[in-house]
């Protein structure tokens, strides 16, 4: 697949057929995300990649968690947003909601339980960092995860990445036996999308590059 086309392609994805991703095409994918950049060539990256009914066991485990703490997405920020990053957010909101209405489902369960189920994709991966590096090493992280969203959508694999698990961090260490030095940072769900399910029809809206980039010559 062509370069380009992946970047303009990909989009997040938020109904999986239970279908299996062949382990092959996963450690291909991972093949291409770990020859992502990183400073001083320090490769801060590490993967755990859970399928099949560990990956059911852990999405019941992290969905009876945020049924009972209640933690739920949210940008994280740690002091108020400006005005235009509000707006994309409501946007983005005030496009999904709608599809969501028309299925019958719940905006806040949707987005929550699903995260914490990764939407039903038969395979995650789960993204920890170190705790010997500091948090600028997260950038590294960001790096490698687009190379590997790319990565998979070359493969035909199509992908969401979820930041929610980052907050069930002691059940996902628990469930999956990750030391207390790692630092869950993200996870990906990986599968083949449920073409049928409207939601899957939603794209969200993006921003005019003016927007965002300022020129000085």
């Amino acid at each position: 697949m062509d370069l380009f086309q992946a970047m303009k392609e990909r989009k997040s994805i938020r109904a999986f057929k239970p279908d299996p991703v062949e382990r092959e095409t996963i450690e291909a994918i991972l093949d291409l995300a770990v020859s992502a950049p990183s400073a001083i060539n320090l490769q801060p990256w590490e993967f755990t990649v859970v399928l099949g009914e560990e990956k059911a066991r852990l999405s019941r485990k992290l969905v009876k968690a945020y049924r009972e703490k209640q933690i739920s997405c949210s940008p994280g920020n740690v002091k108020p947003l400006a005005p235009a990053f509000t707006a994309r957010g409501v946007e983005s909101f005030q496009t999904m909601k709608p599809i969501l209405d028309r299925m019958g489902v719940d905006f806040n369960t949707f987005i929550n339980e699903g995260s914490c189920n990764f939407y039903g994709a038969p395979a995650a991966i789960i993204l920890c960092l170190d705790d010997s590096f500091s948090k600028a090493r997260l950038v590294d992280m960001g790096i490698t995860l687009g190379y590997l969203l790319l990565a998979a959508h070359a493969h035909g694999i199509w992908t969401c990445p979820i930041g929610l698990i980052a907050a069930y961090e002691d059940e996902v260490r628990d469930s999956l036996n990750i030391p207390e030095n790692k630092e869950v940072v993200i996870s990906v769900a990986l599968g083949h999308p449920d073409w049928d399910s409207p939601i899957n029809h939603f794209t969200s809206p993006r921003d005019t590059m003016d927007k965002f980039v300022r020129w000085i010559d």
